[in-house]
């Protein structure tokens, strides 16, 4: 049977204990107030790679007082007073009693380059989880006047800390990156919204399959509705052989490829299909826009989750993070070649004087001048 608390219980046991980043940073810390002669040994980090306020409050007054003489240091608490005062500007809540704990949770005070390099791959690890989570809003905040382009502004900024953690924490060769058991996603449901524009894509496109040629830039990987990529690899396929392309003939290719297998109505596909309105570029653009955003917060999900691990090492997070990158980087690039604007032909080079115009020349607009033959 469960315990059930007394009302005069605080509930103290359910507290979960504290990260091991917390003794890391207590052993650094004791290390230095023992000996602040070996902050010369710590490098890379700084006031904000701690996990608490009250320890970025005390590196930050260690690094900003000179070191004392050792041999005064070991007689005196002087300077440990002087480091309380500073720190207790940014941290009220710092006592003299826990300075001296930190100094007993310090094992090797010569170990100082470890610990540092240990706090600095959790801040690292912290760093990263925080970009992921800002992309992973950005992609879904719907305010945004340009989504795409502010979202891929985010992808860049977390594309920087990646290969900032990449240069700063240099990897081992026996590491491999971890590949998290489930990737949770919180992304809202848009599905109605995308299945009425990929209805309105796929109808528009039949009527004019000239522009389904142009449009390379949309997968089926993009499409909501597996039934609906479905559809729109049977208009490519139709267009690209120079087949006829109507109602009819997308329901024949779709019942070839099996997608009338999984219970579609043909009746609904006709009638779905003789629907179009608007323009098929703009509908692929919408969808196209929707997969780039979802990608993007698929991606911050699965970085999120690499960071969620406290196992991960830097390595593993550089190498998972950019294997998630680089699917955002492939959906990118499609839509920088759905919106750029077509580039314009240059003009021919002018020919020769004399030279008899090709076969592909344009026809002439005006008559050629008569010649007069004189008598």
């Amino acid at each position: 049977m469960p315990h059930i608390p007394e009302p005069d219980e605080d509930g103290l046991d359910a507290i979960p204990p504290p990260h091991v980043v917390l003794y890391v940073e207590q052993a650094l810390l004791g290390a230095l107030l023992l000996e602040p002669q070996r902050l010369r040994d710590v490098a890379g980090i700084g006031p904000e790679a701690f996990s608490t306020a009250a320890h970025a409050a005390l590196f930050a007054a260690i690094r900003s007082l000179p070191a004392p003489d050792p041999a005064e240091h070991a007689k005196n608490a002087k300077w440990l007073e002087a480091v309380l005062d500073a720190a207790r500007e940014h941290a009220r809540g710092l006592t003299a009693s826990y300075l001296h704990s930190l100094i007993q949770a310090c094992p090797w005070p010569r170990h100082t380059p470890a610990y540092a390099r240990m706090v600095e791959a959790d801040h690292a690890r912290r760093a990263l989880r925080a970009h992921a989570q800002r992309l992973a809003h950005t992609a879904t905040d719907r305010t945004l006047p340009q989504p795409v382009d502010t979202t891929l502004a985010e992808a860049d900024t977390l594309t920087s800390l990646v290969d900032d953690i990449a240069a700063r924490l240099p990897p081992h060769s026996s590491l491999l990156p971890r590949t998290p058991a489930t990737v949770p996603t919180t992304a809202p449901d848009y599905a109605k919204e995308a299945i009425d524009e990929e209805r309105l894509l796929l109808a528009t496109a039949t009527a004019h399959p000239g522009d389904v040629e142009q449009m390379r830039w949309l997968a089926a990987e993009d499409f909501a509705r597996p039934l609906h990529a479905g559809l729109w690899q049977c208009l490519t396929t139709l267009t690209r052989r120079r087949a006829p392309v109507d109602p009819v003939t997308v329901l024949w290719e779709a019942q070839q490829r099996g997608l009338l297998s999984s219970g579609a109505d043909p009746t609904e596909l006709l009638a779905l299909l003789a629907e179009p309105v608007g323009d098929p570029q703009y509908w692929g653009e919408r969808i196209l826009q929707r997969s780039v955003l979802s990608t993007a917060h698929h991606v911050a999900c699965r970085i999120r989750a690499y960071t969620d691990a406290p196992a991960t090492t830097p390595h593993q997070l550089v190498t998972g993070s950019r294997r998630a990158l680089a699917d955002l980087s492939a959906v990118r690039t499609r839509w920088h070649h759905a919106t750029s604007p077509t580039p314009l032909a240059r003009p021919a080079p002018a020919k020769a004087r004399g030279t008899a115009p090709s076969r592909a020349s344009p026809p002439r607009t005006t008559a050629p001048p008569t010649t007069r033959i004189s008598r």
